[in-house]
């Protein structure tokens, strides 16, 4: 049976729950899918029910916020739900939900897209063993169960993140090994200019990094983790010196620990958009393959619209006002008017994106990473294929991610593809020659995250099925 409603709003992070408010108080009947039990996404992710009491900070403050005001308003919530396929239709969209083990299909004019961003991690020998933990992921464990990833933790990454981790590592009472970027300190000083124009953010993030010296905490820059040791648990880390391509150079330093975050920036979540039957281009100072989508949310598409990080990351400031931006062009788009000009909201958008992108220039991949990873490494974690498995199918003539994907299976495992196709494009473009722009992802196929055949079936039962009498012989 389906729900009609005027839009339906995918995702309910910072832009889109601000989308759904926004689209609610236009006077549209609204509905918001969010995988998560409450809104808030995962910048502004609620604490688990089991945790009495937490010291606030800004990012709570924040989602507290917008729970209650999604909590006040007519927004009729899909939580913990899975989009698994989206459809064009006379009617507008049609989208198809699993609930509760069951498919309920929604309807609406107006589609918004909000499926915001996704972990990039850069594969090296040992990523695997248990106790290395994404940064992003390891954010989730702060903010949702105040959860640490270990008793000694070394946190590794690119951008602002590797930063935020490691004070919040401390905050929570662990212990930071150290802290290896491949940043140097020349690039952060080249950011300088767009930062200043958050300086609430620049200065919490000094803060961050003055705690860190305060408390002895060692800073590599310009490092990588070039190896995880340990069988069943971690129990140390070789980090090696960069090139300004990134690539290692220098002697391995051993860094003992039980715990590693590793991460690599941030990429578009845009699977759902290819679905919705939008074409991805490549832009390496949004995070790599994004559709197109202007500042008020519009795209090529009849009634879809997109806003936040899965349009290109700018971060959760630009995501929050974009989401705003989009509802009033979506609602406007139902009641069959012209959207308005909000020129204040879209100058306040333009600046906190400039904020955002040069954030996710610190974390724009460089080649010589690539050279970490050995024959060995595993790449497609949910198929346990190696560096050399897809290397040995590109030189037998897959040329493309759908093809490597066709040939091995790589993608087509529980994460859908999420963990391994960034390496893989990277592997094809250098076998190639050429760059990851000319090396497009696979198209998107349903389901978009896993569902059991069951819920598909519906109350369909084979005891039902009229079996005829054989033939007689």
């Amino acid at each position: 049976m389906s729900q009609i409603f005027d839009i339906v709003v995918i995702g309910a992070g910072p832009a889109g729950a601000n989308a759904a408010l926004t689209a609610a108080w236009a006077g549209c009947r609204v509905a918001m899918v969010d995988e998560q039990r409450k809104p808030g996404g995962q910048v502004w992710r609620a604490k688990n029910p089991v945790v009495l009491e937490a010291p606030t900070t800004p990012e709570s403050r924040s989602g507290d916020a917008l729970r209650q005001e999604v909590a006040c308003s007519t927004v009729l919530t899909f939580a913990q739900s899975r989009v698994w396929q989206i459809e064009s239709a006379a009617s507008g969209w049609e989208i198809y939900v699993l609930k509760e083990g069951k498919v309920v299909t929604l309807v609406a004019k107006a589609l918004i897209l909000a499926t915001g961003a996704r972990e990039y991690v850069q594969p090296v020998p040992g990523w695997t063993t248990p106790g290395v933990i994404g940064l992003a992921g390891a954010t989730a464990m702060f903010k949702q169960d105040l959860a640490l990833p270990g008793q000694r933790t070394v946190v590794s990454g690119t951008g602002p993140l590797v930063f935020f981790v490691a004070s919040e590592i401390r905050r929570l009472g662990g212990e930071v090994a150290a802290v290896v970027t491949p940043n140097s300190k020349r690039e952060w000083l080249r950011a300088f200019p767009a930062m200043v124009r958050r300086p609430d953010l620049l200065v919490r993030g000094a803060l961050w990094v003055a705690d860190l010296y305060l408390a002895g905490v060692p800073i590599y820059w310009r490092h990588a983790v070039a190896e995880i040791d340990g069988e069943t648990d971690v129990s140390g880390v070789t980090i090696r010196r960069l090139t300004r391509d990134w690539a290692p150079d220098g002697e391995p330093e051993f860094l003992g620990a039980d715990s590693l975050c590793l991460g690599n920036g941030l990429t578009p979540a845009a699977e759902a958009a290819q679905l919705a039957g939008l074409e991805l281009r490549y832009r390496a100072d949004l995070g790599g393959w994004c559709p197109e989508v202007d500042a008020s949310g519009e795209t090529e598409r009849e009634g879809l619209f997109l806003c936040g990080d899965g349009a290109g990351i700018r971060g959760a400031a630009a995501a929050e006002i974009h989401g705003k931006l989009t509802g009033e062009t979506a609602s406007a788009y139902v009641r069959g008017v012209a959207p308005g000009e909000n020129h204040l909201l879209q100058q306040a958008y333009q600046r906190a994106a400039r904020f955002g992108m040069a954030m996710t220039a610190l974390s724009v991949p460089r080649k010589g990473l690539q050279t970490l990873m050995c024959a060995d490494t595993v790449v497609c974690r949910c198929e346990s294929l190696t560096r050399s498995d897809i290397v040995a199918e590109i030189n037998a003539g897959a040329q493309s991610t759908l093809s490597v994907k066709s040939g091995l299976r790589a993608g087509m495992g529980p994460c859908g593809g999420k963990f391994c196709q960034g390496t893989i494009s990277q592997l094809i473009a250098q076998a190639k020659g050429g760059e990851v722009s000319d090396v497009p992802p696979p198209t998107a196929r349903p389901p978009l995250r896993p569902i059991p055949v069951a819920a598909l079936a519906g109350d369909f039962e084979y005891d039902d099925l009229p079996i005829p009498k054989p033939a007689p012989l």
